[in-house]
């Protein structure tokens, strides 16, 4: 009788065991969808890349750094180095305030607010350049004001830097405000009540528990602000060696058809690309491994 149970548990539909195989993807679905993603990947991120880096050392490493002595190509990296440098933290300030204020606190206007900080996602990056214009070129709203009081910001290094922090300024908030959404606000709130006052709580409480989403958004931030094309093409003016940065100074290299020069500089900005995408994996991975222990 026991045999007889235990055959008829083990036939039993209902039996601990392996997955039935008719639950499985078929091996050909498998391995179909694989080459699908890596052809993908081959063809539109790799080659390209590839392309880049072998133009740009097709006449050899003499050529290649001969580029980058041009004080054209210099002031190109010194600006985007520029731009990077103030719009980044202008926007990690901007992006804690924000994400702060939309999930810790309750009040009318958040959804707007919240709206806004999407709008350069919507917004193509070349009519962004065109409101600067409006509002700050020589015939814009504040064109005879700036012109009476001797300062300039379209054709200029604020005029970069302001589209600069417009097409940036969402990607620290966009990683914090769902962050700070899930984390709630029950440990500022025990600081609050055990004596600790706003800097303390943020610093001690906040900051720490947000660390790898600010991290997160500061390198999407600056890879989009030393990459950014459209909206700083239209308030530069293209002046060279004083309003370009590395991709309007590839441009113009490209069109002056000196292909080794522009793939050698656009090269520099791959290379920016691929450290970003190598600091974002091991933000990723040291967040990873924080929450294992």
């Amino acid at each position: 009788m026991a045999a007889v149970f235990a055959r008829a548990l083990a036939t039993s539909p209902h039996a601990a065991g392996p997955a039935p195989r008719a639950t499985q993807d078929p091996a050909w679905v498998r391995w179909t969808l694989t080459a699908v993603a890596l052809l993908f990947l081959l063809f539109f991120l790799v080659l390209p890349l590839a392309a880049v880096f072998t133009e740009a050392l097709r006449r050899g490493l003499g050529a290649y750094f001969a580029a980058f002595r041009d004080p054209a190509a210099l002031a190109s990296i010194k600006l985007t180095l520029i731009a990077a440098g103030i719009a980044v933290p202008a926007n990690l300030v901007f992006g804690v305030a924000a994400a702060w204020l939309i999930a810790k606190f309750k009040f009318r206007g958040k959804s707007v607010l919240t709206t806004l900080i999407d709008l350069p996602f919507a917004v193509s990056p070349v009519i962004s350049g065109l409101i600067y214009v409006l509002v700050f070129g020589l015939q814009g709203w504040w064109g005879e004001w700036l012109l009476a009081h001797n300062l300039t910001v379209i054709f200029a290094v604020p005029g970069i830097v302001l589209a600069t922090m417009f097409v940036t300024f969402p990607f620290v908030a966009r990683e914090l405000i769902p962050l700070m959404q899930a984390q709630g606000a029950d440990e500022e709130y025990a600081a609050i009540t055990l004596g600790a006052n706003g800097w303390q709580t943020f610093w001690r409480v906040t900051l720490p528990n947000i660390k790898w989403g600010l991290l997160y958004g500061v390198i999407l931030c600056n890879a989009r602000a030393m990459g950014e094309f459209g909206a700083v093409s239209v308030v530069s003016g293209h002046i060279r060696g004083e309003t370009n940065t590395m991709p309007l100074h590839v441009e113009i290299l490209y069109n002056e058809y000196n292909f080794v020069a522009a793939f050698a500089v656009a090269s520099l900005l791959a290379l920016l690309a691929i450290v970003t995408l190598v600091l974002k994996a091991l933000v990723e991975w040291r967040h990873a491994q924080s929450r294992t222990l």
